[in-house]
């Protein structure tokens, strides 16, 4: 997998955290806010961020279980991440909530 280094490649590095540019980070539970963090990340990380966020969340399975919560992914997003941490987009709630919204609201005629 692209990120099997990430123990050795995270050590000293922490996530950067202008990804957060709108959030207080004195206040910023990390842990709470893991799938926004994952989102962000997602979209707009680096390589280091990625391997920070391993290393916060104790590992890859963590993170990925971190990522099947995310609420919002783009379609290019959702087949980066299954493509890299090998999941399927059913199993993301992002695009189980888009199937959802467009069979639902699909419809609506404006």
């Amino acid at each position: 997998m692209i990120f099997d280094d990430w123990e050795e490649k995270g050590k000293g590095i922490r996530i950067r955290e202008k990804l957060f540019w709108e959030c207080n980070m004195d206040a910023f539970d990390w842990y709470e806010s893991r799938a926004f963090v994952m989102q962000r990340i997602v979209e707009r990380g680096k390589m280091n961020d990625f391997y920070a966020a391993f290393r916060l969340y104790r590992g890859i399975e963590s993170v990925r279980e971190i990522i099947k919560d995310i609420r919002f992914l783009s379609d290019r997003n959702i087949a980066f991440v299954c493509a890299v941490f090998d999941l399927k987009k059913e199993e993301l709630r992002c695009y189980i909530r888009k199937q959802w919204r467009e069979k639902h609201l699909g419809s609506l005629e404006l």
